[in-house]
């Protein structure tokens, strides 16, 4: 496990190593997820029940068990390491700064998958919009770009069953990647 040089009490350690077949990139952690030390611990944010739900895991995990995430080879991180109520709350230089920050981590972690959890990751990450949800026409290194429908509770316009697609989108993608690599 990487812990990021963050100074910012509240970052969340990284989750990251070479090799990693899926590294999961969100926006900046929620203030509850700060508080507790966890990623994806904000009430209602389905990211654990997504990733067991489609088949990413084998067993059900939960925000405090996050630190697991290695044992089925993926990684966690954020765009940004300071929490915040809200990704409105982010300065645009510090976005400017995490894009390049995210972009050396997975070029030096080269996973299969680079997952931004939400189109505001991405964009900010491009300097663009998304073409869509899913697969994105480029690459970072080796990595595949694949932008999953944010699973924090706040995204409302995305229903539970569309997020899920998505995520089983991934697992297939991920499938096929491995297995043209063999």
């Amino acid at each position: 496990m990487e812990i990021g040089d963050s100074s910012a009490a509240e970052a969340l350690p990284e989750y990251l190593r070479p090799g990693l077949d899926i590294i999961f990139a969100g926006y900046n952690p929620g203030e509850r997820s700060a508080r507790l030390g966890h990623y994806y611990a904000g009430i209602g944010n389905l990211f654990w029940l997504l990733l067991y739900e489609s088949g990413l895991v084998p067993v059900p995990l939960s925000f405090s068990e996050d630190g697991r995430i290695l044992e089925f080879n993926y990684g966690l991180t954020d765009l940004v390491k300071r929490s915040s109520r809200s990704s409105a709350d982010l300065r645009r230089e510090e976005l400017r700064r995490g894009a390049g920050e995210l972009e050396a981590k997975l070029l030096r972690c080269q996973p299969l998958i680079a997952c931004f959890n939400g189109k505001g990751v991405y964009e900010h990450f491009r300097g663009g919009r998304p073409r869509e949800l899913g697969v994105q026409g480029d690459r970072i290194g080796r990595s595949l770009a694949f932008v999953v429908p944010s699973t924090s509770a706040l995204n409302g316009r995305v229903g539970r069953e569309q997020k899920l697609e998505f995520f089983r989108d991934m697992r297939r993608q991920l499938a096929q990647l491995k297995q043209a690599a063999a």
